[in-house]
């Protein structure tokens, strides 16, 4: 007898290349996609926001005028539908010109929106004629469908399970109880929502936890500091609550895609095998980049959000007189963007300021880059430690979250303590071992570039968790 797979809907904010801010994007892509290779049916449904051109994004309507009715007022969505390339994962999108027509993805009250969003989601399902077996929800943008899966009378929705996603805690929907209405919801229609109203407002994340059917992180690590009260971001006490329904899952990457051997992006592909050709790279991203053309001299990269969650508190001045160059790629809040401009022009040839977003220059950084700096407070998974060992680059992080899972001795150099001097000393470690022991570093890339990160194992430790639904 045949196995019945379930049938998988992905509803998320964020889908690559639709809609991205962060890796939350290329996670819902690369899952959808490792699932449909694995023989899984699944979709995605996700907001049509402003910039989503039809043309060029190849938008077909399935469904115009379609009224939601939120409280005594109808909403109008328009349900288009598209599928991502060379996976052909089903994308469905919903078009509402108050809460997503604007060309950005956040704005305003973000709570309201993405109620509305979640809402919409579940009222839309008869009409694209998809009923699945399982919900997989991500991030607090979708945290209460749990909540309207429960509440709901239609049978059509009965026995569909529920599995939410926490990528990041620190994002966590906290809105005022009015909202709820937005939902057609209100603090009475569950318990959970009744209790969580009793300090004046609805916190979306404690919802997700409490009324899914399973919890999963981003990274095992991750999943057991959340418990805490250090990183559980004030809602340490209701996850240790619910821990037995909570599990990590490691994060994948796209090993097609950040792939240094057919990588379009770089000057010269090479291999583990041929991992002299890193070197070209290395002078071509030098000259780009303004910097003193050296191969020798070892150069270190940062690219992320510049926010204080990546650490970038720990890099105080004193970070700037060790014996290398450094390229930072990334925008943020501006009090890092102004200092690290400030370091680049005290020292163009050696430090180097990219405040922008740049998909193909990250690429051409992590091919070129010695080491890659990611010294985060805290770091539900993280994707560019994955993607820079990838590419034959030694990591040093801070021991937390996925960084810890990921970087060990044999890959990397990691630290524990939330120091600039911790840090310091452990690159300066990293610096020493690329001067002196070139063998010993030759072995940190090739294990590195020789890891399986990719969506394969992490898919199936999914399949796992739905079948136990």
């Amino acid at each position: 007898m045949a196995e019945i797979k379930p049938k998988i809907l992905m509803v998320s904010a964020e889908v690559n290349p639709l809609a991205k801010v962060g890796g939350l994007a290329d996670v819902v892509q690369s899952l959808s996609s490792a699932l449909k290779s694995k023989g899984y049916e699944v979709s995605i449904i996700m907001p049509k926001y402003g910039f989503i051109k039809k043309e060029s994004n190849r938008l077909k309507k399935v469904k115009g005028g379609l009224k939601i009715k939120v409280g005594e007022k109808k909403e109008k969505v328009t349900i288009w539908q598209t599928s991502i390339k060379f996976s052909g994962v089903d994308v469905y999108l919903l078009e509402n010109q108050k809460h997503f027509g604007k060309s950005k993805i956040y704005w305003g009250n973000e709570s309201e929106r993405f109620l509305f969003f979640s809402h919409a989601v579940l009222e839309i399902l008869p009409f694209i004629g998809y009923k699945p077996d399982i919900i997989h929800c991500h991030d607090f943008h979708t945290a209460l469908i749990p909540d309207l899966l429960r509440v709901t009378p239609d049978f059509y929705y009965k026995n569909i399970k529920s599995l939410y996603t926490i990528h990041n805690l620190n994002y966590q929907g906290k809105s005022d109880i009015g909202v709820l209405s937005t939902g057609n919801l209100s603090k009475t229609s569950l318990r959970s929502l009744s209790q969580d109203a009793r300090d004046g407002d609805i916190n979306f994340i404690v919802q997700g936890i409490i009324n899914a059917d399973a919890v999963n992180t981003v990274s095992p690590t991750y999943a057991h500091e959340i418990t805490t009260p250090e990183f559980g971001m004030g809602l340490d006490k209701v996850i240790k609550k619910n821990k037995n329904k909570i599990q990590g899952i490691l994060n994948g990457i796209d090993t097609d895609y950040f792939n240094p051997a057919t990588d379009n992006n770089i000057v010269a592909n090479y291999t583990s095998r041929n991992i002299i050709k890193k070197k070209e790279n290395k002078l071509a991203l030098q000259k780009e980049l303004g910097l003193t053309r050296d191969k020798d001299v070892p150069l270190v990269g940062f690219i992320s959000r510049l926010i204080k969650q990546k650490g970038l508190e720990l890099l105080g001045e004193d970070i700037k007189k060790l014996d290398c160059q450094f390229v930072i790629l990334g925008t943020g809040q501006k009090k890092y963007e102004k200092q690290i401009k400030k370091w680049s022009q005290q020292d163009l040839k050696r430090i180097s300021a990219q405040l922008k977003f740049d998909a193909s220059l990250a690429q051409r950084i992590y091919a070129g880059v010695d080491i890659y700096l990611l010294p985060s407070l805290f770091e539900p998974c993280g994707l560019g430690q994955m993607i820079a060992m990838r590419y034959g680059a030694v990591p040093v992080v801070r021991a937390t979250g996925g960084l810890k899972d990921t970087v060990d001795k044999k890959v990397g150099f990691s630290f524990n303590k939330i120091s600039e001097t911790a840090l310091q000393r452990k690159l300066q470690q990293a610096l020493n071992i690329y001067r002196q022991k070139p063998s010993q570093w030759k072995r940190l890339q090739k294990n590195g570039m020789n890891r399986d990160f990719s969506w394969q194992k992490s898919a199936q430790d999914y399949i796992d968790l739905y079948y136990e639904l």
